[in-house]
């Protein structure tokens, strides 16, 4: 073991995690660890010759200051067999999503379980997917085993109950990609095929000319009738609610390419497009594949079940016994310990509760709670263990019925992108150039031209490049998002973010950090007070008692006796003869003192000397993010919270914004509701259930959090607490992003119009489509790649 050091190294990183070594520090080999937990990661896998995973990445570990989870209801073969993907007699099977997965010496560690442990068989690594399956011997190791065998080496696998009942929707794209396999087979052998016919054929191959050409033509049948059906397909729906999106063209297009290649091919007039065709259908359906392609480590489609443990400890007259939550039932006894949460609304039979309500209310402070009273779903316990009474089903508990509230379901945004609004005076547009084309060449009495001239016009003004431009600007701002810890759900959002005009913050957990604490002192504290309060305090490892040695700033130490804590109430102990208590108003037996946040009441031998309150901060950088958006968008804040920070948000906030405090979720989604009435584009920026409403009915919802692969609401974008600084700098970037859809669409009419210029005249050779139209989708892919990146590099982002 390392061995404890008193000093304060602030200037110093944890040789595990990276993080800051402060107050007490660990030390071994000559290495600094900021707490106990990574120290012993370090010494597990230096005892079993893994310091390879050092070497791959400075700082790999995650920090492991957190309390351990307890894990005994994997030993319940009922919920057990619903986490397994195989088992038999020997060898069981499981895929764990793990959170802490970052970087290459994670998966080197994780596929090397073996070395620290013989009867972990085999394990493999999804990076993308944060996901380890392993394959283990459940004879020698209990899966429960296997799962604290991650946790002490910091990869905390995250189980929840949506991963017993599995549902939710997915993207298979295994599909997709067949059809672009198939295209890309087609395109590649009908170029081949009509290599001869470019360049001039010999006498020789013109005997092979129309083998050739039939040759082409069957290469065209699966790619009209197998890849490009979806679009046909849309085309048909569209045109059935008589609405006409991109689809109408490119189909049309589609369909007129083999139509005359067909035609040409057997009348002999010609070699076809049938090259063209294999291309065209190729390179939009890599456009459509990008455009669904999804990221995987982020769920945006998940539910109170996402939330909730897997199981309960129900208290039977046998002893105490874990059951999942499906066989929890009105009457059952149940035992909720420190920092889990309240799975049903339940009566308080036993124990001292101190409830965190702030993921269903947004109110920050822990509500204590009496015996008898009812304690709703969705509370965390921040004290001692404490016994409950089950009073209504899960299904039926208050935050079950808060998520499924009618008024919470996703709302029809009637948002039209950039491609929809050009479509539809794309296609009228196109089919007019082709008509008069067709009709001035008809007039002029040449049928045959006439035909070309139509169908001419039709393959080459064919939107392909369009289709391309709005796929692969936006997905390369979703990755440039998610590389900024910014996780957008789909294209469509970006696009959207681009004309919001109006921001509204929530407050607990959205404008102000978990993560961060104020701490307020009323009353009087002598300077030897400080050393007597900061003697106590530093021997509890509880985040405020760490807060208050911070904010005493005592450098020397006194000895102390008799130290006593007590969970969730508060600690005890003898400095130089006088007792100190400190803790919560009941522990120090005071009567009613109306307090607001966090209160921790001092007392050195038999006088009150004041109490600590403790609220959270302000993210880092709040002002200047207000000041960057006021010039451009209207800002509100609607909070589930009090008011008491007021006064200090009406000097960050402008002096047109709406402060509105203490309002319910209704209040929130009514509140969006009446800005959009006034013709407000609506962003909401909020963080726990009680936003959902607000969150799914405004045009863009945007839900912060500081660990993003706990429970989300239903929203468009994540936002990693650490990027929230990056805000204006996003809603900047979409913006970009939409300039360079603008842009590249340019680039499209640019090539249209040349096109067009041979295509009426109904002179349009194969070889000239067959080059204009690949050179106009490279060009259109590199454009709005490369522009995207550079307008990114522009935001530094």
């Amino acid at each position: 073991m390392g061995e404890l050091r008193d000093e304060i190294q602030l200037a110093e990183k944890c040789f595990h995690c990276g993080d800051k070594i402060e107050e007490t520090g660990y030390q071994l080999d000559h290495h600094d660890f900021c707490c106990l937990g990574c120290q012993t990661v370090y010494q597990v896998l230096n005892d079993s010759g893994m310091q390879q995973y050092y070497r791959y990445n400075q700082h790999p570990g995650k920090s492991n200051k957190s309390k351990q989870e307890d894990f005994s209801y994997l030993d319940e073969p009922q919920i057990a067999g619903k986490l397994v993907d195989y088992k038999d007699d020997k060898m069981t099977i499981i895929t764990f999503y793990i959170p802490a997965i970052h970087c290459s010496s994670c998966i080197w560690l994780l596929e090397n379980l073996y070395k620290l442990n013989p009867n972990v068989l085999q394990s493999r690594v999804d990076f993308m997917k944060k996901q380890a399956s392993i394959t283990f011997n459940h004879n020698e190791l209990p899966l429960k085993d296997l799962v604290y065998l991650l946790v002490n080496i910091g990869y905390d696998p995250k189980i929840t109950l949506q991963d017993v009942v599995k549902e939710g929707n997915r993207n298979n794209l295994n599909p997709l990609v067949a059809k672009i396999a198939v295209a890309g087979f087609c395109f590649g052998n009908s170029m081949l095929f009509s290599f001869p016919d470019y360049f001039g054929m010999g006498s020789f191959e013109k005997e092979y000319a129309n083998f050739f050409g039939y040759i082409n033509l069957a290469f065209g049948l699966p790619v009209l009738l197998y890849c490009a059906s979806d679009y046909f397909k849309s085309a048909y729906w569209s045109l059935k609610q008589k609405r006409l999106n991109l689809d109408v063209p490119l189909a049309l297009g589609i369909l007129v390419l083999f139509l005359r290649s067909a035609f040409e091919v057997i009348t002999q007039t010609g070699a076809g497009f049938t090259d063209t065709l294999c291309s065209l259908v190729f390179f939009i359906l890599i456009g459509k594949w990008v455009q669904q392609r999804t990221y995987y480590h982020i769920s945006f489609e998940r539910d109170y079940r996402s939330y909730f443990p897997v199981a309960v400890t129900v208290l039977t007259e046998s002893g105490d016994k874990p059951v999942q939550l499906a066989d929890v039932h009105i009457g059952d006894r149940i035992l909720v310990r420190n920092n889990e949460i309240i799975p049903a609304d339940a009566m308080l039979l036993k124990g001292d509760a101190a409830i965190d309500f702030s993921f269903v209310t947004g109110e920050s402070s822990p509500v204590s709670k009496t015996l008898g009273e009812i304690i709703y779903a969705g509370g965390r316990q921040t004290g001692e263990a404490i016994e409950l009474e089950v009073v209504k089903p899960i299904s039926q508990s208050y935050l079950t019925k808060l998520w499924n509230n009618e008024n919470y379901k996703d709302y029809d945004k009637h948002f039209q992108t950039f491609v929809n609004f050009i479509s539809k005076y794309f296609t009228v547009v196109l089919l007019a150039i082709a008509l008069l084309a067709a009709l001035f060449w008809a007039v002029d009495g040449s049928a045959s031209r006439a035909w070309g001239a139509f169908t001419a016009v039709l393959i080459i003004a064919c939107p392909c490049a369009l289709a391309l431009s709005s796929p692969f600007t936006l997905s390369a701002a979703l990755s440039i998002f998610d590389r900024n810890k910014f996780y957008v759900k789909n294209t469509a959002a970006i696009e959207q973010m681009a004309t919001i005009d109006t921001l509204v913050f929530d407050k607990t957990g959205t404008i102000s950090s978990p993560k961060a604490t104020s701490i307020y002192f009323e009353g009087s504290l002598s300077a030897i007070d400080k050393k007597l309060l900061n003697a106590v305090c530093r021997n509890s490892s509880h985040p405020l008692s760490r807060e208050i040695v911070k904010w005493l700033n005592v450098s020397s130490a006194i000895s102390i006796q008799d130290f006593k804590e007590f969970p969730g109430k508060g600690m005890q102990a003898n400095v130089g003869g006088k007792e100190i208590k400190i803790g919560s108003a009941n522990f120090l037996n005071i009567g009613n003192i109306k307090t607001d946040g966090s209160v921790v009441f001092i007392r050195i031998g038999e006088e009150l000397k004041g109490y600590f309150t403790m609220e959270q901060s302000w993210r880092d950088g709040l002002s200047a993010l207000i000041e960057d958006f006021k010039v451009e968008y209207d800002l509100h804040l609607i909070s589930g919270d009090n008011d008491r920070r007021l006064d200090a948000l009406q000097l960050i906030f402008p002096s047109n914004a709406s402060l509105l405090f203490n309002q319910s979720p209704m209040e929130k989604l009514e509140t969006i509701q009446n800005f959009q009435v006034a013709g407000k584009h609506v962003c909401m920026i909020g963080d726990g259930l009680n936003d959902a409403g607000a969150l799914r009915k405004a045009d863009l919802g945007i839900a912060v959090s500081d660990d993003i692969n706990n429970f989300s609401p239903g929203c468009d974008a994540i936002l990693d607490g650490e990027s929230f600084s990056k805000m204006p700098d996003f809603f900047a970037f979409s913006k970009d992003a939409v300039k360079v859809i603008h842009m590249s669409f340019g680039i499209s009419l640019l090539y249209n119009v040349i096109g067009l210029s041979f295509a009426v005249q109904g002179i349009m050779s194969p070889l000239f489509a067959a080059i204009l139209m690949p050179i106009s989708t490279v060009t259109i892919i590199s454009f709005t790649s490369l522009m995207t990146r550079w307008y990114a590099k522009r935001r530094k982002l």
